[in-house]
């Protein structure tokens, strides 16, 4: 493992957040932190996760797009963002690329996603949930 490698691994620890294993079309809740003034709230944005950059390192970010009111919105997230209070995963997608960008251009039913029935955890994730 080579110096950059291990720092950024010192670092994710450091931060001891649970990251759940998600990929691009899978729909997510995003817990965010919002503050309004001198009050803080956790705010839920529920949508579904079209990219994932830079992996699963400390520079990692994520899109998540929902439809509000009509309109496609689009929302990055840093993986490991102080402000990030949880991320759930509400269905697994099927998809066969790693970039959704095509679904911008999408509306209805073709803008749809097949759900994933026989999802099983990756071999390195941990077998706690």
């Amino acid at each position: 493992m080579d110096l950059i490698a291990q720092l950024e691994a010192e670092q994710i620890k450091e931060l001891g957040k649970e990251i759940p294993d998600f990929k691009a079309g899978d729909t997510i809740r995003v817990g965010y932190k919002v503050t309004e003034g001198t009050r803080s709230r956790v705010q839920n944005y529920e949508g579904v996760c079209i990219a994932r950059k830079n992996g699963h390192g400390i520079a990692g970010s994520f899109t998540v797009r929902k439809i509000s009111f009509g309109e496609g919105v689009e929302r990055v997230f840093p993986l490991y963002s102080t402000n990030i209070d949880s991320i759930t995963v509400v269905r697994r997608g099927k998809v066969r690329r790693s970039k959704l960008y095509y679904l911008r251009a999408r509306r209805g039913k073709s803008a749809r996603i097949a759900e994933k029935t026989n999802y099983r955890a990756p071999k390195g994730a941990d077998a706690k949930a």
